[in-house]
């Protein structure tokens, strides 16, 4: 999340009109995270007590036709008990308005924090929460290719190779030689399905009961897609999975794959792909850091993440043989 469309108070009131949500109270923009502009608003109506929502302004990176794919799966999900926040529909049941010539929605807010100090109790709830989210979303009717998977990593990786260099020497030739790497081994026919392909730390949150962590839920489905199961297991891997150095610590993981596997059995041809599509998953964070971190966008309210954490993982992915090693 970003503020790249700033918006006034004003303009904010004006387009909570079309909702039926209240008064405006306030409105702060949220600068974590990259793809679109966020607001958090609270509204109050005249005899209740104060609302909160989310006001997401879509930028360059989602395209139009896709927004009720990705507004109408989270209603889908939510509907079959997955904990994500719904989109708010207008006083016309549209979940997308307009906002200042952009598209806009009005999305329930959910309670509790992301990006926790992680423990292997996190990892467990979030391994139950993908399996379950995995199996839900099989009775979804929409789809949408991958974009950001292999077959999209070559021509991304060309909008900014020969300007590589400027963020650690000779990573472009590191990037090409792995992308052939990815293109040779890349498995086939592994089971599939819609995914989240996003599951980081600050995208699932968390409250603290009794001095343990209790799942709230997961937001921010913009890179929801059709893909592996296991390609998302190996997103969440390399997102959760590392500490604050980069260094893998196999508790977590552990915790993962078991709370997963007790909501859906992983085969031995799965396992068999997982270094594979472990590397996968790191290439995809590298190439979209490194086109972030060169092509900051001016004046935007915005932090970059450094493409450097996944340099490390992916050197750590490339030394790994098997699946078990993960687990050791």
């Amino acid at each position: 999340m970003a503020v790249y469309t700033p918006l006034s108070n004003t303009e904010i009131a004006a387009f909570l009109q079309g909702y039926d949500v209240g008064e405006l109270v306030s409105a702060n923009g949220i600068a974590e995270g990259i793809e679109n502009t966020n607001y958090l608003l609270v509204t109050q109506k005249a005899v209740s007590a104060p609302s909160r929502y989310i006001l997401t302004v879509y930028e360059q990176r989602v395209a139009p036709e896709e927004l009720p794919f990705f507004l109408d799966l989270t209603e889908f999900l939510a509907a079959q008990g997955i904990a994500c926040p719904r989109p708010v529909r207008n006083k016309t049941g549209e979940a997308i308005s307009a906002l200042k010539g952009k598209r806009a929605a009005l999305i329930e807010f959910l309670e509790g924090k992301g990006s926790p100090a992680i423990t292997p109790e996190h990892l467990a709830l979030v391994g139950g929460l993908m399996a379950h989210m995995h199996l839900a979303a099989s009775g979804f009717k929409g789809t949408r290719a991958n974009a950001l998977s292999h077959d999209g990593w070559q021509a991304l990786f060309r909008r900014f190779s020969a300007r590589a260099s400027e963020i650690t020497p000779k990573l472009g030739d590191a990037i090409r030689e792995e992308l052939v790497y990815l293109h040779l081994n890349w498995p086939k026919d592994l089971p599939a399905g819609i995914i989240h392909a996003d599951i980081f730390p600050d995208n699932v949150f968390f409250q603290e009961r009794g001095g343990k962590p209790v799942l709230s839920g997961i937001i921010d489905f913009y890179f929801a897609c059709h893909d592996y199961w296991m390609y998302e297991l190996a997103i969440t891997l390399n997102a959760w999975c590392f500490d604050e150095t980069h260094r893998f610590v196999p508790e977590r993981a552990r915790s993962l794959f078991a709370a997963y596997q007790a909501v859906r059995p992983i085969s031995a041809q799965e396992w068999k792909a997982f270094p594979v599509l472990c590397r996968g998953a790191a290439m995809r964070f590298l190439l979209t850091r490194c086109y972030d971190w060169l092509n900051r966008a001016q004046g935007a309210l915005v932090t970059p993440k450094d493409p450097m954490e996944y340099v490390a993982k992916l050197r750590f992915h490339q030394q790994v043989k098997n699946a078990q090693d993960y687990a050791a």
